[in-house]
């Protein structure tokens, strides 16, 4: 099965690179920027990831984010990702990034996208991966805050193919976005929105009729509200799950009772992603692995998880003809 994992033509759909930087890149970037970090070693750093809820993970978070200062930064911390999707034969990602949390520290925009894309075109280029950039709202923040962060991403459109909403789901609906994400639309960005991991059922349905999203991220509260599910089959709205995540934060207890192969056997399009692999204990492997093990998977049912995220990305309907043929001819070579 694992042998299967490591050949499956992969296509990741919920990432955040800012939750990519693992411990050793982390003290590096704080040397060479001079930034104070409250570690002494990276392996300080490992010990501190455990977390009892998305909260005390975003609080690490935000701290580790602060080594991030210049263009090359931002490079180095994305094609260090690249590097790994290559190894884990990723075939194509759609990446988040988080604006804000940089230029609140001061740090500019156009510093930020400039170093991610040139990692992106590199990885393009020379490990033929291809990339879209998704830029996230903090759901923490106010909507003025979002939507002057709209306004910065104007020039950037031929680089940031859509929005999105992360951070703090508990106390900040994706109604208090509305506004921002009908701006958004205006100006023909993509929109997805992270709903359903720690809020209710009703997040992700207000993701979707007010918020107008393309897909849904996460998503696994679905389940508590049967009308939806239903919705969401007939509608094959998307669901970027992360289960590796979803156990570190306590939105389950063990692999064993997460949902995902219950939605999946429903006719859902979900879809296994990493979200924040530095601190979740792994990438797009170690996600798949864990879900196989949990559930003693059939090979047809990994490859329909790398079909449904085909189906369920931002390329043109001939890449994705392209790779879901890549994926049926492996499926074919490993079942004979």
């Amino acid at each position: 099965m694992r042998e299967f994992i490591q050949g499956l033509p992969k296509v990741e759909l919920h990432l955040h690179i800012e939750g990519t930087l693992e411990p050793e890149l982390m003290f590096e970037l704080a040397r060479r920027n001079q930034v104070k970090i409250p570690f002494n070693s990276p392996e300080d750093v490992r010990s501190a990831y455990q977390f009892s809820n998305l909260q005390s993970f975003l609080d690490i978070y935000y701290q580790g984010a602060n080594v991030l200062v210049r263009e090359q930064d931002f490079f180095d911390l994305t094609w260090h990702y690249l590097l790994q999707c290559h190894q884990e034969n990723v075939r194509h990602c759609e990446i988040f990034f988080d604006p804000q949390t940089h230029t609140e520290r001061g740090i500019a925009f156009s510093c930020v996208v400039n170093g991610i894309t040139q990692a992106l075109e590199k990885a393009r280029q020379e490990l033929n991966i291809s990339s879209h950039l998704i830029m996230c709202f903090l759901r923490h923040l106010d909507e003025q805050s979002a939507l002057e962060t709209l306004e910065q991403a104007i020039p950037y459109q031929d680089q940031i193919i859509g929005v999105g909403l992360d951070s703090s789901e508990q106390g900040n609906p994706p109604e208090k976005f509305a506004r921002v994400f009908a701006k958004a639309e205006q100006l023909g960005f993509k929109k997805v929105a992270h709903a359903g991991e720690e809020g209710p059922a009703q997040n992700i349905r207000t993701a979707i009729e007010m918020l107008h999203v393309d897909r849904v991220d996460h998503g696994v509260r679905c389940i508590e509200d049967s009308a939806l599910v239903e919705q969401l089959r007939q509608s094959q709205m998307p669901l970027t799950v992360c289960p590796l995540s979803n156990i570190k934060l306590k939105v389950f207890s063990d692999m064993r009772e997460h949902n995902i192969v219950k939605l999946l056997e429903m006719g859902l399009c979900v879809t296994i992603n990493s979200d924040d692999p530095a601190y979740f204990g792994g990438y797009m492997n170690n996600n798949f692995n864990a879900v196989a093990d949990a559930f003693s998977l059939t090979y047809q049912q990994l490859a329909k998880f790398s079909l449904n995220a085909i189906d369920a990305s931002f390329i043109s309907e001939k890449e994705k003809q392209a790779l879901r043929q890549e994926v049926i001819d492996y499926l074919h070579s490993f079942a004979h």
